[in-house]
């Protein structure tokens, strides 16, 4: 029986569209003797049709004319590789209107504008497959929406900017301060010149508010979610939570409650060496979902570069092209704004643990003057760390880490903290997060 033949477009052909090129003309033979299908890279489109690529590709294949692949109609599989978010959106709405499945592997359109795309798709009975968007190669978003889809699921914990962990990883165990890891970083091609949306949250914001939408059922929005990012981490703080049993990391978190209230963040985070997340080292990415008949499950692997987040791309188109997206995705079906809202916790709400670490004038009555500060804002204490020797303006640092308290009761005493004049500087404040354990 003869191959059904599949027509794909390509729109984008950087460095990961010319991964997805690449995997399309080379694997061919391959996933057609798998799948049953063979797909046919018909037409690549960029405004650079000059530059050197990885990949040749085959003679009047590549084009600036958006419209050679929107006109074709033998082209049933639309690919935006573009990134960013205003012409990426224009591409997709237009391939989307022309009867095209569309393939993204574009974190920051979905995040922003995910629930109009998905509201168009269904009108144009069309669908969005973006494996590639959340982890790189790492199969997160179908393992949400298929492999864990009898599950509640009540939390994920997620490591899913490999340029932040790489960073965070140097500093723990080389002893780098944060501008040395980030320059490293920059160095091996993990973290770009202008590394802001990486170390500020904002990427691992956008995973999060697509992972968690399908996770939990909601309309997700970038308001509803907390972010702060490494900027201001000191191997000093690193140094200190490895004394006391900690592994700091940049964690995407998501967790839902018994009256069905979530609460969404991304910070910098200490948790248990011994937790499977903690080793988790150097660009690779993890996230551990817990639901209410799985229990715990962890997946690993690497969340971005060109091959593993192409390898992503294509898996997508092979689903598309076998019908499996289309099913899945006509019966995505996301609470509505209007009744997500009123169920997103906010921030100072948050009940947790604290690493907090104030920089102590070396005088008598200090440690009275402080505690007395946590103890007007109902925080309790639960360890503290000195070491012998000064610091700055004749100071010592102490750290203190507390027993659950809500984050507004820390925010106040931090506050506080500032006005004291046995203080010297702002004092450093890390979430401790205690990821449940799941054993036997």
């Amino acid at each position: 029986m003869a191959e059904k033949l599949v027509k794909i477009g390509l729109v984008g052909f950087g460095t990961v569209g010319s991964g997805v090129a690449k995997l399309i003309l080379e694997d061919a033979d391959a996933i057609a003797a798998k799948i049953g299908l063979r797909l046919e890279l018909a037409c690549v489109v960029d405004i650079d049709t000059k530059s050197p690529r990885p990949v040749k590709l085959p003679e009047g294949i590549l084009t600036d004319d958006l419209n050679r692949l929107l006109d074709d109609d033998t082209i049933q599989i639309g690919i935006e590789m573009i990134g960013g978010t205003d012409i990426a959106k224009q591409v997709q709405l237009k391939m989307l209107a022309a009867g095209k499945d569309v393939v993204t592997a574009n974190k920051a359109l979905l995040a922003e504008c995910g629930n109009e795309l998905y509201r168009v798709a269904h009108k144009n009975n069309r669908c969005i497959a973006f494996e590639a968007s959340c982890a790189g190669g790492i199969p997160i978003v179908s393992a949400i929406r298929t492999g864990l889809a009898a599950n509640n699921i009540t939390a994920m914990y997620g490591i899913v900017n490999g340029t932040c962990n790489y960073i965070l990883s140097n500093m723990t165990t080389k002893g780098e301060e944060f501008s040395e890891a980030l320059a490293q970083a920059q160095e091996k091609g993990y973290a770009e010149a202008d590394p802001t949306l990486d170390i500020s949250g904002g990427d691992s914001a956008h995973k999060l508010a697509i992972l968690s939408s399908f996770a939990f059922g909601y309309e997700i929005t970038l308001d509803d979610i907390f972010v702060e990012g490494i900027e201001a981490i000191s191997r000093d703080d690193i140094r200190n939570g490895g004394e006391m049993g900690y592994c700091l990391k940049l964690l995407a978190i998501g967790q839902k409650d018994e009256q069905n209230r979530i609460s969404l963040r991304v910070h910098p985070s200490f948790i248990a060496e011994d937790n499977p997340l903690a080793r988790v080292s150097g660009s690779f990415n993890a996230v551990s979902i817990f639901g209410s008949a799985v229990g715990q499950v962890m997946y690993y692997g690497r969340g971005a570069g060109m091959m593993p987040t192409a390898s992503a791309v294509v898996a997508d188109v092979i689903d598309v092209a076998l019908g499996n997206s289309g099913t899945t995705f006509r019966h995505l079906n996301l609470q509505p704004r209007s009744m997500t809202e009123p169920l997103i916790e906010k921030i100072d709400n948050l009940v947790s643990r604290f690493y907090i670490r104030i920089m102590c004038k070396d005088q008598p009555g200090v440690i009275a003057k402080w505690s007395k500060v946590l103890a007007d804002n109902h925080i309790s204490i639960s360890g503290a760390l000195q070491h012998e020797g000064i610091g700055p303006d004749n100071t010592v640092p102490v750290v203190i880490t507390t027993h659950p308290t809500r984050q507004e009761n820390v925010t106040a005493a931090l506050e506080d903290m500032e006005k004291l004049d046995v203080i010297g500087g702002k004092p450093v404040c890390i979430r401790i997060v205690d990821i449940p354990e799941d054993k036997d």
